[in-house]
């Protein structure tokens, strides 16, 4: 059969002779959309936003912007924007700014609007991963700044592996009220501590109205700045952006680096998939569990590493936790927020300190063109000043901050945090059992929880939930109601970065899909027992069979939009809770 179309090598030839002729280093894919006569309709387009032959010719980048008025994570971010630009401009190369989504996992916490916070994850991964896929960028910029946003940014560069660099927004400086150091954890211990009457409703409202004093994340090593930091750990961020306040001026001006940064990735042809390797990932729990970073964290790490290709468990995360000391006294368990670690070095006198005890690959890629240890090589380690950062020698504990247990009760692993809590080895007591996060908030406002209870919220999982709500309002009640290390709470659900206390999330199998904790009931003996790492329910198989058996799944709570879509493609929480 004749074709008037060329053989694929006479267009491989073509493409080799473009790029030797006409293209910009790192013009890779853009070139689809700017040459030829057949795209002169396309350069029409570019030139209607004030483009020129010299912004055609040149490398396109993506800039995905979370910018919004949703939150005030996001809220400082556009500044950040316009000096990436200005980055990838100096660099003679061309930004196009786009946005995509992000919600408030705060404002929406203990309603039933949280149920979309993990579900925004995705979305942002899929929003932006279309865009670039779409438009044929070279490479990519994504500036984010809460706890969904980043690893939902995260997970698109994975995706793409297109030359691409992570800009945190920044954390918001602390409040401060008579004297003490305040951010939004104190906030919602103070609902609970107004719930015991231990102060009155004008306490409460100057709580309320200092502890947050601008834009940024929450300041804690909460899930943001957790997640600022694995962006850090990981090789996709610069060294030292993590820690930035997002009002400081070197904000700005990592930002615009950020911009350089990605044009000499995509002259020098480095690639997520050169930067996102099983021994990156190694680093970024090792960095997580020094710093007693979030729980939220064994979602995000697999969803990421999910993306890039590379398998990476809950069981890795408990082996690198056990083999890691505990270094940065950081809140919610510990003394201080970002902006105190910021002030003593960030998060690269963490990696160093790791480094220099060999607990990191230091030969590791990052988005400076150079390794772990070449970025870390003039880092300045003051061994005298411990007050927020331990040394090695001298940890806090001599175990990192997460521990993953397993049991006839969570047969798929659950996670607990133990930085900064001083748990006893062996705890039980008795089951009191709910079904939605609501009907534990009322229990607890009827002061119906009580020292040694084990509290069970079930069919609050990925598919359950659906969308695995936080519960920081109900753990943050338990803490201001003096209950926070006298009882347990165990969920197959999952908890702010903001929360502490003795609490087990991520049960898994959940109990929409007929996990063990959908067969607990009332008054059953819940036993964890932290030298075996093991979370049992003490009864016999055989009535546990017996139970499951009798087990019927409930009807999904959403049978229309995103949410039910959700439920369909939602992977387990083991797994990161990945859309497949």
């Amino acid at each position: 059969m004749t074709t008037t179309q060329d053989s694929s090598t006479d267009v491989a030839d073509k493409l080799a002779a473009r790029r030797a002729e006409k293209r910009a280093p790192g013009k890779w894919r853009s070139w689809e959309t700017t040459e030829g006569v057949v795209r002169a309709p396309h350069r029409s387009m570019m030139r209607a936003m004030g483009l020129n032959d010299d912004d055609i010719n040149a490398p396109f980048v993506g800039v995905a912007s979370t910018h919004n008025e949703v939150t005030p994570c996001n809220a400082g971010i556009k500044p950040l924007v316009e000096q990436i630009k200005y980055g990838v401009k100096a660099a003679t190369g061309t930004p196009f700014e786009f946005g995509t989504i992000t919600v408030s996992d705060a404002i929406s916490m203990g309603t039933e609007g949280m149920k979309g916070s993990l579900v925004s994850r995705e979305i942002i991964a899929d929003s932006i991963e279309t865009v670039c896929f779409a438009e044929r960028y070279d490479g990519l910029v994504a500036v984010a700044g809460c706890d969904k946003s980043l690893p939902g940014a995260m997970m698109a560069i994975a995706r793409l592996d297109i030359p691409a660099v992570f800009v945190y927004g920044g954390s918001i400086l602390p409040g401060s009220w008579r004297g003490e150091t305040l951010q939004i954890q104190s906030v919602f211990e103070a609902v609970g501590r107004r719930q015991s009457n231990e102060i009155d409703d004008e306490e409460l409202r100057n709580i309320e109205t200092h502890a947050c004093p601008g834009p940024g994340a929450c300041g804690g090593m909460f899930t943001a700045n957790t997640m600022s930091s694995i962006g850090e750990a990981l090789g996709l961020s610069l060294p030292g952006s993590a820690s930035e306040p997002a009002v400081d001026q070197r904000k700005l001006a990592s930002s615009r680096a950020a911009g350089l940064a990605v044009m000499n990735l995509l002259r020098e042809d480095i690639r997520p998939h050169d930067i996102l390797t099983r021994k990156a990932f190694e680093n970024a729990v090792t960095v997580v569990v020094a710093m007693g970073g979030s729980t939220n964290s064994t979602l995000h790490l697999p969803a990421i590493a999910h993306e890039a290709g590379i398998d990476l468990t809950l069981e890795d995360i408990h082996e690198i936790s056990l083999r890691t000391p505990l270094l940065a006294d950081m809140k919610p368990g510990g003394k201080h927020v970002m902006f105190d670690l910021d002030r003593v070095g960030g998060v690269p006198l963490v990696m160093k300190r790791l480094l220099d005890a060999g607990l990191l690959h230091g030969d590791c890629m990052t988005v400076t063109g150079k390794t772990v240890a070449e970025n870390l090589a003039g880092v300045d380690v003051d061994e005298s000043d411990r007050t927020i950062v331990a040394t090695v020698d001298e940890p806090l504990s001599k175990t990192g901050g997460l521990v993953v247990l397993h049991g006839n009760l969570a047969p798929d692993g659950c996670v607990l945090k133990v930085a900064g809590h001083q748990f006893g080895r062996m705890f039980s007591g008795n089951a009191k059992v709910f079904d939605q996060e609501e009907q534990v908030m009322e229990a607890l406002v009827r002061r119906e929880i009580e020292e040694g209870d084990v509290v069970i919220i079930r069919y609050e999982g990925p598919k359950g939930g659906p969308g695995m709500r936080e519960m920081l309002s109900v753990t943050a009640a338990l803490v201001g109601q003096g209950l926070g290390e006298k009882v347990y709470l165990i969920t197959d659900g999952r908890f702010s970065g903001a929360s502490h206390g003795s609490m087990i999330g991520h049960v898994g199998p959940e109990a929409a899909v007929g996990g063990p904790i959908g067969a607990v009931e009332n008054g059953d003996v819940v036993e964890i027992d932290l030298d075996k790492f093991e979370l049992n329910v003490r009864i016999a198989n055989e009535e546990l069979k017996t139970r499951m058996a009798k087990w019927q799944p409930k009807p999904p709570p959403y049978t229309r939009g995103t949410l039910s879509k959700y439920i369909k493609l939602v992977q387990p929480a083991a797994k990161g809770a990945v859309t497949e």
